[in-house]
């Protein structure tokens, strides 16, 4: 199912033109997740029985369609398209007054973090799997 969540631009979102500057999409990608995952319980960086992990990103993109400005509220709709063994990919759509403005995606990889804050890809937890497949619909 997906998971909606707004925001209003900020001035310190735009540039010279009072547009959006497209790297804050990557921002906004990246806020609506962590929404979508503390609406679920789930954070990206967490203590998983006793272990320390999180879900780095692997890959983002994000193509834009109009722009948006200053005082826009923008609702970010955010969807789980792909479950791997280690890897979640969610899907982000963002409208302006109910028209699609821009889409991304955000790809993670669950790792373990190692004592020397190295880390290390893990299976996805059986438990974390489940929720983000409920989440997914």
């Amino acid at each position: 199912m997906p998971f909606r969540t707004s925001r209003r631009v900020e001035f310190v979102d735009t540039d010279t033109a009072n547009i959006v500057h497209f790297s804050n999409f990557f921002r906004f990608m990246e806020s609506a997740e962590c929404e979508f995952l503390r609406h679920h319980g789930l954070s990206v960086v967490m203590t998983w029985q006793g272990q320390a992990i999180g879900f780095p990103r692997r890959a983002a993109s994000c193509e834009y369609l109009k722009p948006a400005r200053f005082e826009d509220v923008l609702d970010i709709v955010v969807t789980v398209l792909k479950i791997g063994h280690s890897s979640v990919t969610y899907g982000h759509e963002f409208f302006l007054r109910g028209e699609l403005i821009a889409r991304g995606q955000v790809s993670t990889v669950c790792c373990r973090v190692l004592d020397d804050r190295r880390i290390e890809p893990i299976a996805i937890p059986a438990e974390i799997r489940r929720v983000l497949e409920e989440a997914a619909g």
